[in-house]
């Protein structure tokens, strides 16, 4: 009984993922500038990841699956389909066991982390996806020969940007928990940040691609004041604004190729995931050794008080254990 539970429990977050992967991939789709299934930020690819992580590599099935639906009503022709979903799910599945060969923390407690995420995760494993699925869509008469580089370019920059984007806040919304106590405040700045985020990106939009940078002082608001929980929500409404503005020829983008559209489009794209992931753990890291610091200062004051009354240093050495496990080094990785 035991056994068919823990099966049952297994084939339920396989179909979890499945379902995750194919309504993340209806949201992408909205967003194509290429073959209307080309797009510069794919979900899929990082719901792809967290539910790895989340659910360990058993996931792969519910990728899988979730890749074969969703192509089998855009694709070309059956092999195209099976090729895609082939290259969709062993990306995400190559970038989780790379970041789990350099014991990746998915809790980014370190800018280590948030780098090996960048350049793993993102830049590395996507290359998969993006190689297999434009070559198919070449072979499968979908793309000119002539726009394989331009559709290569956009697939990868939408699963990496699907990585840095969507993996990270899942990743955090999972490990969230509600406050005891909401302050009003609090909630007043975050709903301050967001919808400023909003309106900002979609006046720029409306108007210059040069204004998007204003968007940056709202992300570096959210990020020194709620960390990745903050500025990882405000870099994706940002970049959507911009995708949407792109995939329809807003003043921002209106008359430009798709090769400029693409390299200004990912250009801030890039640029707001990488600000948000990188300066919310960079600050992040900063107050927990804040903290430390100061929980260690109050320490050595009660040390010395308790040493000038005369009295037993009851608890100090349980004191020092407690504070070194809030600042654990990382192990290193496993030697060949």
């Amino acid at each position: 009984m035991g056994r068919f539970r823990s099966n049952a429990i297994a084939a339920l977050w396989i179909i979890v993922a499945a379902v995750a992967y194919f309504l993340a991939a209806e949201v992408g789709l909205r967003m194509a500038l290429v073959s209307d299934q080309v797009t510069p930020l794919w979900p899929p690819t990082g719901v792809a990841l967290a539910c790895l992580f989340l659910l360990g590599l058993r996931a792969w099935l519910g990728i899988t699956v979730g890749a074969l639906a969703v192509n089998a009503l855009i694709g070309p022709n059956l092999p195209a389909v099976l090729m895609i979903a082939v290259g969709n799910t062993a990306a995400p599945v190559v970038a989780y066991l790379l970041l789990k060969r350099v014991r990746f923390r998915s809790d980014f407690n370190t800018v280590r982390d948030a780098l090996e995420l960048v350049f793993l995760g993102a830049l590395a494993a996507m290359l998969i996806s993006a190689t297999v699925g434009s070559v198919t869509l070449v072979v499968a008469g979908a793309v000119p020969a002539r726009g394989f580089w331009g559709t290569w370019s956009v697939w990868w920059t939408g699963d990496a940007m699907g990585v840095l984007l969507i993996a990270p806040l899942i990743l955090v919304a999972a490990r969230a928990r509600r406050p005891k106590v909401l302050e009003p405040l609090r909630v007043l700045e975050a709903t301050v940040l967001a919808v400023g985020t909003f309106l900002v990106a979609v006046s720029a939009t409306a108007v210059s691609a040069n204004l998007l940078f204003l968007v940056f002082p709202f992300l570096i608001w959210a990020a020194m004041r709620f960390h990745l929980a903050g500025a990882l929500p405000c870099a994706l409404i940002a970049s959507i604004v911009a995708i949407f503005a792109a995939a329809r020829n807003w003043p921002a983008f209106a008359g430009l190729d798709l090769t400029t559209k693409m390299i200004t489009l990912q250009a801030f794209n890039g640029s707001v995931a990488l600000t948000a992931l990188l300066y919310a753990t960079i600050t992040a890291q900063r107050d927990r050794a804040r903290k430390v610091v100061d929980d260690t200062c109050a320490e050595l004051a009660r040390t010395v008080l308790m040493i000038s009354q005369g009295r037993p240093l009851t608890g100090v050495v349980d004191t020092a254990h407690r504070l070194q496990s809030q600042h654990p080094h990382r192990p290193p990785p496993p030697q060949e």
